[in-house]
């Protein structure tokens, strides 16, 4: 199989950008679409201020900041990425939004050799994969989960999941491609939640548990788990960073991929979300953030 020259990203949010930014700081050719030119502009800005203060901090050579801007490609047009040679969606965590993705990307890309990559946190790779192969036969066999980890840019891990019907040159392919863009892979098996998600949500769920019951003020929660457990950060405050409302999504997808009511989220994390309060992306969650 040729080597990856252009790598086509859906969704230019925290993901998706960062994908796209990695890819181009490794030498490929990065495409980063997005139905919504405002969220290109904010990457594309995003994007020059990272690789500014990476030049300013001496990690970076002002020439390869410039060459690696200069090989990411912002568009609204979905045809734009019809040359690419990978594609990795970044959407919205949601299985119909991601089932018509899939659907349509198997229709434009109809090449063996294009493999379409999701980086779904906790969706089954196998029922996203059904949806292209409707589309196209045979196109199951190129769809993996290829799971990155905010932030993009600084965590190594690629988490990588196989559906029922991938083919194991696709495997390799996604880990060799890892590796090319500075990551490590380590495989996990097409279960709800991987391995990532599966461990850690029902820990940010017990937390919550443990708030909840009086058992801690959340402060102190996160404090016992960082000083405790070497953790970089506590689990209430991850809890901000990803997310409430992605976090009982997550724990939804694990109640019912494992048919098990030990994985529901927590009244009083549904409660919060219910109230509006997500986490750092509308200034209060757990913790307030609007001082």
């Amino acid at each position: 199989m040729p080597d990856v020259k252009t790598l086509a990203v859906i969704g230019s949010g925290q993901m998706g950008g960062g994908i796209a930014q990695i890819a181009a700081t490794s030498g490929i050719n990065a495409i980063a679409y997005d139905a919504h030119q405002g969220s290109l502009d904010k990457a594309k800005k995003l994007h020059e201020k990272l690789m500014a203060r990476a030049v300013e901090k001496g990690r970076m050579e002002q020439a390869d900041a410039d060459a690696a801007l200069g090989r990411i490609t912002y568009t609204t047009k979905w045809d734009d990425m019809a040359g690419a040679d990978w594609v990795v969606e970044a959407a919205v965590e949601n299985a119909e939004v991601k089932a018509d993705i899939f659907t349509k990307l198997a229709q434009t890309f109809d090449r063996d050799d294009v493999v379409l990559a999701t980086n779904t946190s906790s969706i089954s790779i196998t029922q996203i994969a059904a949806s292209a192969e409707v589309a196209r036969a045979g196109a199951g066999q190129r769809v993996i989960g290829m799971h990155f980890f905010n932030p993009v840019p600084v965590m190594k891990l690629v988490e990588v999941i196989n559906g029922l019907a991938t083919s194991p040159e696709v495997t390799q392919r996604t880990i060799d491609l890892s590796k090319q863009m500075g990551k490590e892979p380590h495989a996990a098996n097409d279960r709800a939640g991987f391995i990532s998600n599966r461990v850690l949500m029902p820990m940010i769920n017990e937390a919550f548990y443990a708030w909840m019951e009086g058992v801690a003020e959340p402060e102190d929660i996160d404090a016992i788990m960082r000083l405790g457990m070497a953790h970089p950060m506590g689990p209430l405050r991850l809890a901000d960073f990803i997310g409430l409302d992605t976090c009982v999504f997550i724990m939804d997808v694990l109640a019912e991929g494992l048919n098990n009511d030990r994985y529901r989220a927590c009244p009083l994390l549904k409660q919060l979300v219910t109230a509006g309060r997500l986490g750092d992306k509308t200034g209060r969650g757990v913790f307030d953030y609007s001082k």
